[in-house]
C-alpha cells in the first residue's frame, strides 16, 4: 500500500514525540517535512530524523506537492488557521488537541472540514487509543458494569515540569481546556451523553501566578449529564510523585479502574523508605504507545479513505464544555451547560 508522506508542524515536547514516531514507528507513514519557527531546533531535528524538507513557514510546507498529509502540533490558538491552510492545500490533517481555545473558532473549523469531505481530518484524543481505555470502552458497551453512574478522572502533571507549564499557561486556554480536555472527551465517549449542569472549583495552592490568568494550579469540576450520569474531574499541576492519570467508571453492576497507581512497570522497590513504585516521569512516557496508535489510525484512514471515529465535532464539544467549566470556576457557581 502507498506510503503517506506527511509534514509535521511544531517541535515542542509533543511535536518532537510525534515527529520521532512518524519517522520510525508508524507503518505506512513517511516523515517528509518538518516546520517550526525555531531555526536551530528545526535544523537539529531535521538532521537527526533525516527529513528531506524543513520549513519555518507553515503555508509553504503545505504547498509542497509531495506531501499527502499534515500533522499540526503547534500552540492551540494557531489550530483554526493552520487546519484551514492545510485542508485548502489539499492535504489530509491530523491536529493535536484542543481543536481551538475559542469555541467560535471551533465552529469555523467545522465549516472548513465540512467543505473538504474528501479529506481525512482527525483530532488527537489519544486516550481513546490507549489499550486500557479501549478495553474499558468495550466492557461498557458489552454491559459488563451495567449502566454507568459515575466517571471519576484525575490528571496530574509532575511538579518537575512546572517551568515549561508556566510559560505555556497564558495561551493554554486554562486548566479545564488544557488539562481536562481528555477527561471530558472520555466522559462523552464512555456515556454517549452530553452535559446538563456543571460546577467548576479550584485555586492557586502552590503557584500563585495562575491568578493573573483567572486560573488555578489545581482545579476540579462536577458534571451532571443529560442521562443523569455524574462525573468528577480533577486536574493538578504540582504532583510530587510524577505524572499520574487515574480513571474510574462506576456502574450499577460493577466498576472499572484504570491507572489507580501511575506506574510505568510492576516493579516495587523495597528499601529503608518502605515499599515504593516508580511513576511515569511525564505525560510523554505515559502515553507513548497511545500516540503511536492514534497516528497509525490516522495513516490507515488516509490509505483506506475512511473517516476516523474522532471527529471535528468532538473537538468543538469538548472545547465548549471546558470553557463552560472555566466560566463556572470564575463565577463560583453551578451553571447549566446550554450546549
Amino acid at each position: 500500500m502507498k506510503k503517506i508522506k506527511i509534514g509535521s508542524a511544531g517541535l515542542g515536547r509533543l511535536g518532537y514525540e510525534h515527529a520521532c514516531n512518524l519517522a520510525s514507528s508508524v507503518p505506512g507513514a513517511e516523515l517528509t517535512a518538518l516546520c517550526d519557527v525555531d531555526k536551530k531546533r528545526l535544523k537539529e531535528v531535521g538532521e537527526e530524523l533525516n527529513v528531506p524538507y524543513t520549513y519555518t513557514d507553515f503555508k509553504e510546507m503545505c504547498n509542497n506537492p509531495e506531501l499527502d498529509a499534515i500533522a499540526i502540533v503547534t500552540p492551540s490558538a494557531l489550530h483554526t488557521e493552520q487546519i484551514a491552510i492545510a485542508l485548502n492545500a489539499g492535504k489530509h490533517v491530523f491536529c493535536e488537541k484542543p481543536l481551538d481555545t475559542n469555541v467560535e473558532h471551533c465552529k469555523e473549523v467545522e465549516k472548513v472540514v465540512e467543505a473538504h469531505k474528501d479529506k481525512i481530518f482527525m483530532l488527537g484524543f489519544m486516550r481513546r487509543y490507549d489499550k486500557s481505555y479501549r478495553k474499558a470502552k468495550e466492557k461498557i458497551e458489552n454491559g459488563d458494569i451495567g449502566k454507568v453512574i459515575l466517571v471519576r478522572s484525575y490528571t496530574q502533571d509532575p511538579i518537575t515540569t512546572i517551568e515549561g507549564t508556566l510559560k505555556f499557561a497564558p495561551h493554554s486556554g486554562g486548566q479545564f481546556l488544557d488539562m481536562c480536555v481528555h477527561d471530558i472527551d472520555l466522559c462523552r465517549w464512555f456515556t454517549g451523553s452530553e452535559p446538563k449542569n456543571m460546577w467548576g472549583i479550584g485555586g492557586c495552592f502552590e503557584f500563585k501566578q495562575y491568578r493573573q490568568w483567572n486560573d488555578g494550579d489545581n482545579v476540579s469540576c462536577l458534571i451532571q449529564f443529560e442521562d443523569e450520569t455524574m462525573a468528577f474531574l480533577f486536574a493538578g499541576r504540582a504532583a510530587a510523585h510524577g505524572c499520574n492519570v487515574e480513571t474510574e467508571i462506576i456502574g450499577t453492576r460493577g466498576t472499572l479502574r484504570i491507572g489507580s497507581v501511575g506506574t510505568d512497570s510492576l516493579l516495587e522497590v523495597l528499601s529503608e523508605h518502605g515499599v515504593c513504585r516508580e511513576c511515569y516521569p511525564d505525560f510523554l512516557a505515559r502515553w507513548h504507545e497511545a500516540y503511536i496508535a492514534e497516528m497509525v489510525e490516522f495513516i490507515k484512514c488516509v490509505q483506506e479513505n475512511h473517516q476516523p471515529n474522532v471527529t471535528v465535532y468532538d473537538g468543538t464539544a469538548v472545547s465548549k464544555i471546558a470553557n463552560r467549566c472555566k466560566e463556572s470556576f470564575e463565577k463560583g457557581e453551578m451553571l447549566p451547560y446550554n450546549g
